[in-house]
């Protein structure tokens, strides 16, 4: 726990006004890349999964369901370890919290790696034992996740002033986004040349990046380094009014603040239909659409790259044109989501449809993820409990996917048919109508309980 703490306030230094804003802005602008750079890092270590379904499934090594568990052990561990890390992050340093949290990520990923390439050569270990310790490890990762965006969160709180948050927070959710981009080139890459366990082993190859630049970019927090708190640099307070401040009290009131629950439930049933298409779209592209694996993750690449575009502009958006109201922006990037979903799952086999569908889905989910992910909730409660805020807002969200997961599983299995043996491999068609309208459906209620909270904060 001592380890973990959070540096004590350490004494004002000595120094000139223009030396010490020189100073802050340097230390600011570090941490925002590392938080930025480093979590895009922690993506890929989760996400290496998804690239690689289609040839676990092909080799015979695991189904449909099976997968659908071992995504899901990552997800539910993600969304109790993003509540309680949440919690934890408000009170933690958070350099060695975060790094620590990805340096634990990258062995999980490299386990898994070289335990495939143990079972494919018939050495020691079963399928089966391979099944088993794989869901262990992907649980593991999944609590290691949560240590990666209530952190984040916290140093942007602890960072940045109120009127500049929405633009900043913005700005690092496209690491979402940079993540899952490299994750699909780098991971498909790999896997492609040299076999799906690779593709493992080329994440642990980006956490062991990104753990060395969140070590050595990161601050903990101004007050650590001989400065007044942001709120006091950025004049939104005096040092009088900072001293009292009480970190569990502001997150008791998060518990209570009915605001951030349905926002919650709305951004998990965004959550849903995103982590539906990446996490099943490959293999939806090639068993329904008969794209190749290279093929098939470039076009759900498009979606995370392109997501950058809303995700960045997002909260600048709604700082400047909107005055902070982060609503009218939401609503309309929730409805162009359904629409996408509804190109994209039945607009035929084009490839230009397909990634014209993905690059509005990515565009739609940029800013649903820097909104319904976490700024709309932080916006209404106290500085000091931005990790809990998070931490409600993440225990949904990511509950929500793992239950997708799941579901989306046993909805393909199910609807599966007979195609025959090749090389003593049982191979099947899936049909994935039902899925499809689960995960658009999902997406319809996400927008609804926006405009639900929309309506209720505009009458009080």
């Amino acid at each position: 726990m001592n380890f973990f703490s959070k540096l004590p306030t350490a004494p004002l230094r000595d120094e000139s006004e223009e030396q010490r804003s020189t100073r802050f802005k340097r230390m600011q602008w570090a941490s925002f890349f590392a938080i930025t750079l480093g979590y895009s890092m922690y993506y890929v270590c989760r996400t290496s999964l998804n690239v690689v379904k289609k040839p676990i499934m092909d080799a015979g090594f695991l189904d449909a369901t099976q997968l659908g568990v071992i995504s899901s052990a990552l997800l539910f561990t993600y969304a109790i370890g993003k509540f309680v890390n949440g919690f934890l992050a408000d009170h933690s340093n958070i350099r060695r919290f975060m790094a620590t949290g990805l340096l634990i990520s990258t062995a999980a990923n490299i386990v898994v790696g070289l335990l495939g390439l143990i079972s494919a050569k018939g050495m020691v270990i079963s399928q089966g034992i391979f099944y088993v310790i794989f869901a262990i490890l992907w649980g593991i990762n999944g609590w290691t996740q949560s240590m990666g965006a209530p952190p984040c969160v916290v140093s942007l709180s602890r960072w940045y002033p109120l009127s500049r948050r929405g633009t900043f927070y913005g700005f690092w959710s496209l690491s979402h986004n940079l993540g899952e981009f490299f994750s699909f080139l780098l991971v498909g890459g790999l896997v492609s040349l040299f076999g799906w366990q690779f593709g493992f082993i080329g994440a642990a190859i980006a956490g062991i990046i990104g753990f060395l630049i969140i070590v050595f970019l990161l601050h903990d927090s101004p007050e650590a380094e001989g400065m007044p708190s942001v709120a006091v640099m950025a004049g939104e307070e005096t040092s009088e009014q900072a001293k009292h401040h009480s970190v569990g009290v502001s997150q008791k009131e998060v518990l209570r603040n009915p605001y951030v629950w349905v926002l919650a439930f709305a951004s998990a049933f965004m959550y849903v239909s995103r982590y539906a298409v990446n996490g099943w779209g490959v293999l939806f592209l090639q068993e329904t659409k008969g794209f190749t694996l290279v093929t098939a993750t470039q076009i759900i690449s498009v979606n995370a790259l392109l997501g950058i575009i809303g995700t960045v502009f997002s909260g600048w958006l709604s700082d400047v044109a909107f005055k902070g109201n982060r609503y009218i922006p939401a609503v309309a990037a929730g409805v162009l989501e359904v629409l996408s979903l509804i190109l994209f799952a039945f607009g035929g086999n084009s490839l230009w449809l397909n990634i014209a569908a993905m690059v509005l889905f990515g565009i739609a989910i940029g800013v649903l993820i820097c909104f319904l992910g976490g700024l709309m909730a932080v916006d209404i409660v106290p500085r000091e409990a931005s990790g809990a805020a998070l931490g409600v807002v993440g225990i949904a969200s990511y509950a929500a996917a793992g239950l997708q997961d799941i579901a989306s599983g046993l909805l393909i299995d199910t609807h599966k048919s007979l195609v025959g043996t090749v090389d003593g491999v049982v191979q099947y068609t899936y049909n994935f109508t039902p899925a499809l309208i689960f995960w658009i459906i999902a997406a319809s209620l996400s927008v609804i309980l926006v405009c639900v909270v929309w309506a209720k904060k505009k009458k009080a």
